[in-house]
């Protein structure tokens, strides 16, 4: 039988599970709000950016993925160390923190200082986030736990993104910085929830020392970098449209209210698919649903770019919403497939590294689109999307060939419940 010891009781994961859930939620949320005012706060009008606003809102911007990424290994690190709540908790009193300094200034070096602060609060908040899902869902039910993160995940993404877009031109410039406002409180709301759900509750112990050997073991693992890499392109694309999509729609005549309306209806569809999918890869295997993941980012991009060329076409539309729903199913199965192949002790640094390489793609997605789109119009979204598919592409065909061509990668040695074969070579049943 199982040591009981080696999990926590049976009815503490869905109080910590719970919490985890709903501080991603109110920080995704407020991400998404005050990112998609963000272009329109800096450059102080609401409808199209010139060549140089462009780059001023591309290096205030990436200064928060860099923030994230600089220091993300570091707060994984820390979670392993002294626990997954205490640096959770940190890192959302920090992010609301940097909300109400960026609502008092629209200086560009004092905005650039407030976002690389919240780069280094959210990347705490999500490598202790998902070390707690991974610590606390085994691997048999671990797809649909990650499902039900993502779907959190990307629920306060989008919803946020629909409020922040239906706010552009609704409301005077001037009051965009409550906006900011109104994103620290949600920040607030959702620190006092985990307060809540986590009353009574301890954790186990933790390293007490860093051991460096095994941070490299689990920031270099093989199997690791190649289920997180496909994340730094798929984030390329994700950090370049949302960055500049509420400014780019209404200067092509797109009202932010269909904008909104548009982006809040998909999001609601994510409580649904992203338990789904996850569930697929619990039953057939990570890789299997990675694949599809990945096929529905290829076809989006390619609808992408036929919309651009030729104008939102019904068919061309409704390609764009099927890739999308493909689309949807990397990230439960990636999430998933990550936490199996760590050890319960350097969880949370492992975890980091999945935000680290999202924190990275971020950056190049804005530097890269803003370059091209400078240095080519158009045609350089065109060539941004075909390098992206063509990198995403032969990644996913790199990690096919070695599932076939090497024996299965056991599972990392440790103190943690798992064992078995890696998931990611369970053949389709």
């Amino acid at each position: 039988m199982r040591d009981p010891s080696a999990r926590p009781p049976a009815a503490a994961p869905d109080r910590l599970l719970r919490a985890v859930y709903g501080a991603t939620f109110f920080v995704r949320f407020a991400f998404g709000l005050t990112v998609s005012v963000f272009a329109a706060y800096i450059s102080g009008h609401f409808t199209g950016l010139s060549g140089g606003e462009v780059g001023l809102v591309g290096a205030i911007t990436a200064a928060a993925p860099i923030g994230e990424f600089s220091t993300v290994l570091l707060s994984g690190i820390q979670a392993d160390r002294y626990g997954r709540f205490p640096v959770l908790l940190a890192g959302m009193a920090g992010a609301a923190g940097t909300f109400l300094l960026v609502s008092g200034t629209r200086s560009g070096p004092l905005l650039s200082v407030a976002n690389l602060l919240f780069g280094v609060a959210s990347g705490a908040i999500l490598a202790a986030s998902l070390a707690v899902v991974a610590d606390r869902a085994d691997r048999t039910g671990r797809g649909a736990a990650m499902g039900r993160f993502d779907s959190m995940n990307l629920l306060g993404w989008v919803l946020g993104f629909a409020v922040g877009f239906g706010v552009l031109g609704s409301v005077p410039n001037g009051d965009l910085v409550w906006v900011f406002r109104l994103g620290a409180a949600a920040l607030g709301l959702g620190l006092g929830f985990v307060l809540w759900e986590i009353r009574g509750e301890t954790e186990p112990g933790r390293t007490a020392t860093i051991d460096l050997r095994a941070i490299r073991d689990a920031v270099l693992r093989r199997g690791v970098l190649l289920v997180t890499l496909p994340w730094l392109v798929i984030y390329m694309l994700i950090g370049a449209a949302f960055a500049y999509l509420g400014s780019a729609g209404s200067g092509i005549g797109v009202p932010p209210w269909e904008l909104a309306a548009l982006i809040g209806g998909g999001g609601l569809a994510l409580l649904v698919t992203q338990p789904f999918f996850g569930g697929l890869a619990d039953r057939f295997g990570r890789f299997p649903l990675m694949v599809v993941g990945t096929s529905g980012f290829l076809g989006l991009m390619a609808s992408l770019v036929a919309v651009i060329s030729w104008g939102p076409r019904p068919e061309l539309l409704g390609a764009v919403g099927a890739s999308a729903l493909a689309a949807l199913a990397y990230g439960p199965a990636a999430l998933a497939a990550l936490a199996d192949l760590t050890r319960l002790l350097t969880r949370g640094t492992t975890m980091a590294l999945y935000s680290l390489v999202l924190s990275v793609g971020m950056i190049l997605g804005l530097l890269v689109v803003s370059s091209l789109y400078s240095a080519f119009g158009p045609f350089g979204l065109d060539l941004f999307f075909a390098l992206l598919a063509a990198a995403l592409l032969a990644l996913t065909i790199l990690r096919g060939h070695d599932l076939r061509s090497a024996p299965p990668e056991p599972p990392a040695a440790g103190p943690g419940p798992e064992s078995g074969p890696d998931p990611l070579t369970i053949p389709v049943r």
